[in-house]
């Protein structure tokens, strides 16, 4: 990538010699020999980079760090110096350079550490960048997405809210389901109420009933004392019931009783109990092939597919990876009080071109995973479960006997976005974190290469 380099030296040659081999390399270089002048141009202009010598006279290079740091923070500082000692490269690094170069130094070696120092900034650019767009497309419920299909359904939330109707929610395992129902109960006139949520799978038939029905004293052996259930207690509220369709048809009759009459029969009761709730419903499977079959009761799937929200499977919105990624790998870092702040380049294009089976769920699984291996500051494509890595965009050419160069896992990745926001490149470029005018130049340098 081309940058803005800046090289301080009271040394002629030396100066001249860094300038010319940074050139050489397509960067624009602000030459200058001394500390107080460096000074003064970190206070006006932007640097990616800034080459520093140690000791000069007046104004020293940790002077010219400690302004970098204090006015540019995202520039890396890279210490060149003839007068290199351990003790000073640890406070040089204590202090925030990258690295710490020794006169007289290789020309190649000079090019080679700010090329790494480089890949830095743009890392930390890129985490900067998903990080506003998490807030831009986290809604109020926590829930975070780009994704047209998505937002539609976050508009239909909205609208249906308010209006207490029964909502059954469909989507593969792991596509947020319950955040969804969260999101429905808060934005509703019952948000003050009760938010009660039960997996109906978890149960046999008779604790089923006992948890949302209740129970009177003396219904069955041990039971000692007036049971409310979870459908009294979500009174004023809303009642989730997580995957509905494995209810036993005896309990979809008392389900169905409950949505018709607005009242609920306690086990071992002989009068029924009024109950002013909202039932939001959920399943993963096909609840229309569960019907056909006659495991599932029509009636009891109209009363509660009054509306549908079918959420898409993360294969369909890949374009939310790098954002859900990014809010994963802080929520993790946070909790294990680990140092990762960056997901590199080649992690997020792996994650890209993963199908995810398990959907935002394993998403997260995988982050969490990456936090706790990471050895740095960034989660790397090390950090990912070998299948991850031979799913990833460097398959084919492992596969071939090479490694996928650095602009081929850039280019993979970037197209994989743009097919994900069907084209858009301005929405390309924010998700990428580069403006789009350099999205645009690549596009055309690859057509351009192509033939």
């Amino acid at each position: 990538m081309s940058a803005r380099i800046l090289i301080v030296d009271d040394e002629e040659d030396a100066l001249d010699n860094l300038r010319h081999v940074m050139e050489k390399a397509g960067h624009a270089v602000t030459a200058v020999q001394s500390g107080a002048a460096a000074l003064g141009l970190l206070a006006r202009q932007r640097f990616d980079v800034v080459l520093t010598d140690l000791r000069m006279e007046g104004v020293g290079g940790m002077d010219v760090l400690a302004k970098s740091r204090a006015v540019q923070p995202e520039a890396e500082v890279i210490f060149i110096t003839g007068y290199a000692t351990a003790e000073s490269a640890v406070q040089a690094l204590k202090h925030g350079a990258f690295y710490y170069i020794a006169k007289p130094f290789r020309l190649d070696e000079v090019r080679k550490v700010v090329e790494e120092a480089l890949e830095k900034v743009a890392l930390r650019r890129e985490n900067d960048s998903l990080r506003r767009e998490i807030a831009r497309y986290r809604d109020g419920d926590g829930i975070i997405t780009q994704d047209a299909g998505m937002q539609r359904l976050l508009d239909m939330v909205r609208q249906i809210a308010p209006t207490d109707c029964s909502v059954l929610i469909t989507g593969e395992s792991g596509t947020g389901k319950e955040l969804f129902a969260r999101a429905l109960h808060r934005q509703s006139a019952r948000r003050d109420g009760p938010y009660v949520a039960i997996n109906c799978g978890a149960f046999t038939e008779q604790l089923l009933a006992n948890e949302l029905f209740g129970h009177e004293k003396g219904a069955f052996t041990g039971a000692t004392a007036l049971k409310k259930g979870l459908i009294e207690s979500s009174a004023g509220g809303t009642l989730f019931l997580d995957e509905v369709t494995e209810m036993t048809p005896a309990m979809q009759v008392k389900l169905l009783r409950v949505l018709q009459e607005r009242e609920v029969l306690r086990v071992g009761g002989t009068r029924p109990v009024k109950c002013d709730v909202r039932v939001i419903a959920a399943t993963n499977r096909d609840i229309l092939a569960c019907v056909g079959q006659g495991t599932f009761r029509d009636d009891l799937y109209f009363r509660l597919n009054v509306v549908n929200l079918e959420l898409p499977p993360l294969a369909r919105r890949a374009g939310d990876v790098p954002l859900l990624a990014r809010h994963f790998l802080h929520k993790y870092a946070t909790r294990m009080q680990r140092p990762v702040e960056h997901i590199s380049s080649a992690a997020l294009a792996a994650l890209m071109a993963y199908r995810f089976p398990g959907n935002v769920r394993e998403l997260e699984n995988l982050i969490e995973r990456g936090v706790a291996l990471a050895p740095g500051d960034t989660l790397d494509i090390e950090q990912l479960p070998d299948a991850l890595r031979a799913n990833g965009p460097a398959a084919s050419a492992q596969a071939s006997g090479r490694l996928p160069t650095l602009e081929e896992q850039e280019q993979r990745y970037i197209l994989r976005v743009l097919d994900e926001v069907q084209g858009n490149q301005t929405l390309a470029a924010q998700i990428l974190g580069i403006n789009r005018a350099s999205l645009w130049r690549k596009l055309k340098a690859w057509k351009a290469r192509a033939g």
